[in-house]
């Protein structure tokens, strides 16, 4: 496995979820009682914004395990599946490099 290519590819992804989280942060803005919206539009607004708020947690979530895989990459045991030992498949750390699990220990 080419460290240095998993390396740029976390460091792509750090990037790309860090926006995520920037845009979902702007999008989860209190919804004010002032405007005149409408009570089903302000429902509406309610519910986006829950919607919103998940899609943040999950995003910081992934960021998180995206630094930890980029702190373990030079680590030995790296691409290796914490449940079963076996080597991850390239395709698998490159989709999901946050995944410490191969695919099936990962169901």
């Amino acid at each position: 496995m080419d460290k240095t290519a998993i390396r740029n590819l976390l460091d792509q992804e750090i990037v790309k979820t860090k926006k995520k989280i920037e845009e979902y942060e702007e999008m989860s803005s209190p919804v004010s009682p002032d405007d005149a919206i409408g009570r089903v539009s302000r429902m509406d607004a309610i519910n986006n914004k829950s919607v919103t708020e998940a899609a943040l947690r999950q995003s910081k979530d992934k960021l998180s395990k995206l630094r930890h895989a980029l702190h373990r990459v030079d680590e030995d045991d790296f691409g290796l599946c914490k449940r079963c030992g076996k080597a991850i498949p390239v395709m698998r750390v490159a989709l999901m490099p946050q995944s410490p699990f191969c695919v099936n220990c990962a169901r």
